[in-house]
């Protein structure tokens, strides 16, 4: 109910989350058009790792939020934080955080500025990196460069000369596609494997 002066714009916030109120069908409670500022609704992450560019929720038990910066990939804790003991191992504990802490992926990789290589599949997902020139694979054993697979210098080179970076995910072969367009309109398809961890075939 007061007079507030000032400028206001859009703003494009890069490195944070803001939620709104909670949806639920069943007691037909429905918040979502409500963002109270009173209430703890942001989650902002280290600008160090760049800005957010791809979020995506696993469903697994956990359910917790993984956010791919451009130089880093990062998992948000939902509704739990972590308590480290003095050796540096975490003990998980239920509290009210929408958002809890923010726990990084071992290893510099991000998803650079292209978001359309992201597919996922059951609890792996796959994306790349075109600034360190590597394809990467997100599962329960954390973060591992699949590009070294027999094609680390192929990705190397090809990347960086990529304007689109798409990735999808055949569930009928089991096979990641990753389609690298070049500014000329040409354009590289290859997959991955998981049986054979390894690249299968090139693609028209």
């Amino acid at each position: 109910s007061t007079t507030l002066e000032g400028q206001y714009k859009e703003e494009h916030r890069k490195y944070g989350l803001i939620y709104s109120g909670i949806y639920n069908s069943t007691s037909g409670v429905n918040d979502l058009n409500q963002f109270i500022q009173a209430e703890k609704i942001t989650k902002d992450i280290n600008p160090v790792y760049s800005s957010i560019q791809k979020l995506h929720s696993r469903s697994t038990a956990d359910g917790d939020l993984i956010a791919i910066c451009e130089d880093r990939v990062l998992k948000i804790l939902a509704n739990k934080d972590a308590l480290f003991n003095a050796d540096g191992n975490p003990q998980l504990t239920a509290t009210e955080n929408v958002l809890g802490q923010t726990i990084p992926y071992s290893g510099d990789f991000g998803i650079a500025t292209n978001p359309e290589s992201f597919a996922s599949e059951s609890y792996r997902v796959y994306f790349s990196d075109k600034v360190r020139g590597a394809v990467l694979r997100l599962s329960k054993d954390g973060l591992t460069a699949i590009s070294e697979a027999g094609m680390k210098d192929w990705f190397r080179d090809n990347l960086k000369l990529g304007n689109e970076i798409i990735g999808s995910y055949d569930d009928k072969k089991s096979e990641y596609y990753i389609t690298i367009k070049k500014l000329n309109d040409e354009s590289t398809t290859v997959s991955w494997k998981e049986d054979v961890k390894g690249w299968v075939s090139f693609k028209s």
